[in-house]
């Protein structure tokens, strides 16, 4: 989400240095996703200092029926710089949506959106990267 391995280990430390002092002392939350979201707003709180780039339009492709191989030519880093590029909380959707570990009522819960907010982000985010990957390995669209 960050954009910057060393920052995103300062939050994950320091979210998981919080959660296991709030566990020596039996104050846990009971929410099942609590980490996740105070890690998720602990990135957005580290990048408002950042510099922004400037919004540009992306340019979006439909889904291709290749998109999984295109996907699969993928470093998984290459991915993860190409989400981190993206705004929140769509960057949030599609980075959960990507890590495929989630079904999407725990993305909702996480990512703190209503359901047509979500559909929005990763529709939209999904398209802008078929665009990416048809640029980047354009003779695997068509498989």
């Amino acid at each position: 989400m960050l954009g910057d391995s060393h920052k995103a280990q300062e939050v994950f430390h320091t979210t998981l240095r919080e959660a296991a002092l709030g566990a020596a002392q039996g104050q846990l939350p009971k929410e099942p996703f609590w980490l996740f979201r105070e890690a998720r707003w602990r990135c957005l709180e580290a990048t408002k200092t950042d510099l922004k780039p400037e919004s540009l339009e992306i340019d979006e492709h439909e889904i291709a029926p290749g998109a999984p191989l295109q996907i699969e030519q993928l470093d998984p880093a290459q991915l993860a710089i190409w989400i981190s590029t993206a705004p929140d909380p769509q960057r949030t959707a599609l980075a959960l949506f990507y890590l495929d570990e989630f079904d999407y009522r725990e993305i909702l819960d996480i990512a703190e959106l209503k359901l047509s907010a979500l559909s929005r982000c990763l529709a939209k985010g999904r398209r802008q990267l078929q665009a990416w990957l048809d640029a980047k390995h354009p003779e695997q669209r068509k498989l």
